[in-house]
């Protein structure tokens, strides 16, 4: 009976003595520490830039100068200018259109006989006039003649006369000189609803014309774009910037011909004086001058054509421009001190780009820049680094497109 009470006594105490034994061991043996993970990482030289904040858009082509044909006298068409069809070109000068002026001839002629039959009239009146004065001279009244008896209300009569028929004979020949229609400048038919032998009538348009010399384009703009461009500013006089003065932002548009890439180049004139109701952007009014033969150009800018536009911005120095995926949401970058370790840095966005993220603060020249994307990290992380070429020429986000990139 004892030993069958003592027994299991006895092995509870070896099992706690062997238990305790072990944990003992266990505490004082060296535990190995984990193996360090170190994340390698891309980084790349901040260095300063001077960089052209240009502006991308897009609008439609439009003529600075476009007019209805609107006829001011009643004929028949009996001639049209060979190039009165769509689409041709007309020379400033050019008769377009002209009426049968055989009724308007005779009204010349009819007005130029009310014209003699006046100065008859008035040769008259000043030689009775002179005559009338004349006779009371001789009669030596010693009483004041009156007008009447000088026929001096006749004599004014008759100039007067005289002047209407001139008025008549002037309106007669304007509206002579207007059976003919000359283009008052260099262009093209747009439409046309007129033909030889049709019966026109004054007030009614009859036909589309638009100049040919200059054209242009109405570039909507945001209101966080007019920051990065210097545009003209004439509230006052409303007139437009001389076309010598090189201040004016340069435009480029391009557009595709059967293939190419064609490219003129403008000036922005002015800026509209009032925002869009609806979409809530500015508009830049750029001009373009015709001829271009820029570039061997083989294309006009005709109206309602669709164009890209790049507007020229303003010139800013000490900009950083980094990769978009070196800087986080939250506006930080990942710096690499000489322990190759992660210091966040916070920085000021000038502009994000499509690619690009162009940096006005925060940042100090040759300053190590993480330039790839790490999803986890804390500030004095351990990286390993590597270090790859700094972009210090501006890429196709802020660079001036020039011919040469303009074609494929």
């Amino acid at each position: 009976m004892k030993l069958k009470t003592i027994l299991p006594i006895i092995i509870l105490v070896c099992g706690v003595g062997i238990a305790w034994a072990l944990i003992t061991i266990q505490s004082k043996s060296e535990r190995p520490e984990p193996p360090e993970t170190v994340p390698p990482v891309t980084v790349l030289r901040a260095i300063p830039q001077i960089v052209t904040l240009n502006v991308h858009t897009q609008g439609i082509i439009t003529p600075r100068t476009e007019i209805d044909l609107v006829p001011e006298v009643a004929g028949r068409v009996t001639r049209l200018h060979p190039a009165f069809v769509t689409g041709e070109t007309f020379n400033k000068g050019d008769v377009l259109i002209a009426i049968d002026p055989r009724d308007y001839d005779l009204a010349i002629t009819s007005a130029e006989a009310q014209v003699a039959k006046a100065r008859h009239r008035l040769a008259l009146e000043e030689a009775e006039s002179v005559q009338a004065r004349h006779e009371w001279e001789t009669l030596g009244s010693r009483h004041t003649p009156t007008p009447l008896m000088l026929r001096e209300p006749q004599l004014a009569e008759a100039r007067a006369k005289l002047k209407a028929a001139n008025a008549s004979l002037a309106q007669a020949q304007l509206q002579r000189s207007r059976c003919d229609w000359r283009a008052p400048f260099t262009g093209k038919i747009r439409s046309k609803t007129i033909g030889l032998g049709q019966y026109m009538q004054p007030g009614s348009a009859i036909a589309r014309l638009y100049a040919t010399d200059t054209a242009e384009v109405r570039l909507p703009l945001a209101m966080d774009q007019l920051n990065y461009l210097a545009l003209p500013q004439y509230p006052d006089t409303g007139k437009h910037k001389p076309a010598g003065d090189d201040n004016r932002p340069r435009v480029y548009l391009t557009a595709p011909f059967s293939g190419t890439q064609q490219l003129w180049q403008g000036r922005i004139i002015r800026i509209d004086s009032a925002v869009d109701e609806t979409t809530g952007l500015f508009h830049a009014i750029a001009e373009i001058h015709y001829p271009q033969n820029n570039h061997d150009n083989q294309y006009q800018l005709l109206p309602g054509l669709f164009v890209n536009a790049e507007i020229e911005g303003r010139k800013l120095e000490n900009i950083f421009r980094l990769p978009r995926e070196a800087v986080t949401a939250s506006r930080q970058v990942l710096l690499i001190d000489q322990d190759e370790r992660i210091r966040i840095q916070p920085v000021s966005i000038l502009r994000i780009e499509t690619d690009h993220v162009l940096i006005n603060g925060g940042l100090n020249t040759n300053d190590l820049v993480a330039s790839t994307a790490i999803t986890a990290f804390s500030d004095g992380l351990r990286v390993k680094s590597s270090l790859i070429a700094s972009e210090t020429t501006p890429q196709s986000d802020n660079a001036f497109i020039s011919p040469d990139t303009a074609r494929p």
